[in-house]
Order: structure tokens, then C-alpha cells, then sequence
């Protein structure tokens, strides 16, 4: 992850002006409808805070984090509340999470590192608590424009999953990137459901 932190810290700037405004409401709201009303959610790799100033928009608890120093300063003043700097391997809640956002985030972790940061999402999460994670759609795995991806398809991730008996799959797509020009790039996002006893409703 090294090589990663180091290339948000040249640029943080240019990353968040390139993504703050990039309309991702197709994906928030899948996420966002089968949450409970004020549901608190991890936005796990902030990045520039755009998912989270959009759900503090729409009454959700947010706690953000992210593993750049120089975009969590970014993140802060354009959401208005504390970002925390943390590496996803300091990650140690323990069920206090209905939801975690993972957008574009974990995909930066090593594929023999990744089962750990889903094991520590899993004992984050409430009973019935979902994720949502999102990795480029492919087999690569590597540096790519100065930074780590682990790449997914379908029938890479599904056994990838078979690890963690506690999660169900309860959404996947493919989409086209929405930033401008990059559509011609796909991502694998999927909702996973933590098993267990919801307590409250869905919201609506």
C-alpha cells in the first residue's frame, strides 16, 4: 500500500477535484435503500468525501476514513465533519456498523492481504449490516498508474467470497465508469449481507 499512499500524496488535490462532483447516485442509492433509517455507515476509503457529504445529505451517521493524510485534510473541509486517517488493517470495530461503503477503496489491497480487511469489515458490521465494495472488472493484479489494483470478475470473486461464510451476496452489477471518457472501463460492485437478525426496518 505504500506505493499507493504515496501516489495520493501527489495527488490528492487533482484526485479529489477529478471526483468530487462525479454524480455516483446509481450506486449510492442501491446502497442507501436497504439500509434503516439513519443507519451509521463506515465510508471506508473516503477519498475526496463525495459519498459521504451524500449521505450525511440524506440523515445518515457517516464515520469516514481514509489511509491518505492529505485527502483526509481534503475530505474534512469539503464534508464539514472529521475525517480519520487509518490504514484498513487498523481497522478493529467491532459491531457498530449497519452499512460499509468500500467504493473503489479496498481494490488497492494486495489479493493475499484482502481476505484480512474483509474479515475486519465483517466484525465491524451489525448483525444483517451490509457492504457494498467495487473493483475494476479483470483479472489483473498489480501497479497501475502508480498504484496497487486487485481486479474482479464474477467468477473470480464468487470463490474469492467462499471464505467468509458469513456474507450473501444481496445485489452485483456491472457498470461503465461514470467519470467523462473512461466509460469504455467497467467495475464489479456487489451488496454483501453480514448473516444475522436485522433490528430495525429498511429504509424507505
Amino acid at each position: 500500500m505504500t506505493d499507493t499512499l504515496q501516489y495520493y500524496a501527489k495527488n490528492a488535490d487533482q484526485f479529489a477535484a477529478d471526483t468530487a462532483a462525479v454524480d455516483f447516485s446509481a450506486a449510492q442509492d442501491r446502497f442507501l435503500a436497504i439500509l434503516p433509517p439513519a443507519a451509521h455507515i463506515l465510508d471506508l476509503g473516503c477519498g475526496s468525501g463525495r459519498d459521504t457529504k451524500a449521505f450525511l445529505d440524506r440523515s445518515f451517521r457517516v464515520t469516514p476514513i481514509d489511509g491518505s493524510p492529505e485527502l483526509c485534510a481534503l475530505a474534512s473541509a469539503y464534508t464539514g465533519i472529521p475525517v480519520r486517517q487509518m490504514l484498513f488493517e487498523e481497522l478493529d470495530d467491532q459491531a457498530i456498523y449497519d452499512g460499509i461503503w468500500a467504493s473503489a477503496s479496498v481494490l488497492h489491497v494486495p489479493s493475499g492481504e484482502l481476505p484480512d480487511i474483509f474479515r475486519r469489515m465483517i466484525t465491524a458490521l451489525n448483525p444483517g449490516g451490509i457492504i457494498y465494495a467495487s473493483f475494476k472488472y479483470g483479472t489483473f493484479e498489480g501497479e497501475r498508474t502508480g498504484r496497487w489494483y486487485t481486479d474482479f470478475t464474477e467468477e473470480t470473486f464468487h470463490p474469492f467470497l467462499q471464505q467468509f461464510p458469513e456474507l450473501l451476496i444481496e445485489d452485483q452489477w456491472i457498470s461503465p465508469d461514470v467519470r467523462p471518457g473512461r466509460e469504455s472501463e467497467k467495475w464489479l460492485n456487489s451488496i454483501l449481507r453480514k448473516k444475522g437478525q436485522r433490528l430495525t426496518a429498511p429504509h424507505k
